[in-house]
């Protein structure tokens, strides 16, 4: 169950990283759909703790330095992330498609860290968001390591929305393509959730939690040099496997 008010919080931290500018106190309770005395309580309170500030006088409101300096804090002292990071890089630069690292969580995939692709059209994502099981070679790679009585749990929980029209809208789709994906070592996604996109992943086991890599772009790039990519993604996992084991 959401709270309220944390919710509030993150949107309005979310509204920032969209905007990237000052926003006077009336456009913040519009882009958050809250009430101005709402608005302002939550305007105040991080005035108050030092997270915004007043660019001047009627000047709109911006976040202050204190913000990222926390994050970096925090991201620094995080081993397991620091320690996969330079694998990502390596597997972009590999591969120059948009990797990341992610997991199940909560009945759907979460984003871990991303790695975005330097080619001017790419996939982009960061990390945090959250993407729907049954559309996700991440849940697949990761659904097909797991007993079936786990599986099966996980199955029942997407609503297997539409996306596409090659989208697996069923469980039964969802669990045969699963099968197929322990049986082959790796998970596709192909145009499933955004025409024109693929994403590849592999799972990756690490201190008895399952996590995936995965790798996606436009198709023409990703799917049809698949081989490659693969052989890519595979190799990144078995060096962060080595990584971890030393």
């Amino acid at each position: 169950m959401e709270v309220k008010l944390v919710v509030r919080t993150l949107e309005l931290i979310e509204l920032f990283a969209q905007t990237r500018r000052p926003m006077p106190l009336t456009e913040l309770a519009q882009g958050l759909g809250a009430p101005m005395s709402s608005c302002l309580a939550l305007v105040r309170t991080l005035v108050a703790r030092g997270y915004l500030y007043e660019v001047r006088r009627r000047g709109g409101y911006y976040p202050t330095a204190k913000l990222h300096a926390l994050s970096g804090q925090i991201q620094a002292g995080d081993p397991w992330l620091e320690a996969v990071r330079p694998h990502l890089l390596a597997l972009r630069d590999a591969a120059n498609e948009t990797v990341m690292l992610g997991k199940i969580q909560d009945g759907a995939v979460v984003f871990l860290d991303v790695v975005e692709s330097t080619h001017p059209v790419h996939y982009a994502a960061r990390p945090g968001e959250r993407r729907p099981m049954h559309t996700s070679s991440v849940a697949k790679a990761i659904l097909a390591q797991l007993t079936p009585a786990d599986r099966d749990s996980l199955l029942a929980a997407p609503d297997y929305t539409r996306y596409t029209d090659r989208t697996l809208v069923t469980r039964g789709a969802l669990r045969a393509e699963v099968e197929r994906v322990q049986a082959q070592g790796w998970a596709a996604n192909v145009g499933e959730s955004v025409a024109d996109l693929t994403g590849l992943a592999v799972a990756l086991d690490l201190g008895g939690e399952w996590y995936a890599l995965c790798m996606a772009g436009p198709t023409p790039r990703v799917w049809e040099q698949r081989d490659q990519n693969l052989r890519h993604l595979h190799a990144a996992a078995q060096a962060i496997r080595r990584a971890r084991a030393v």
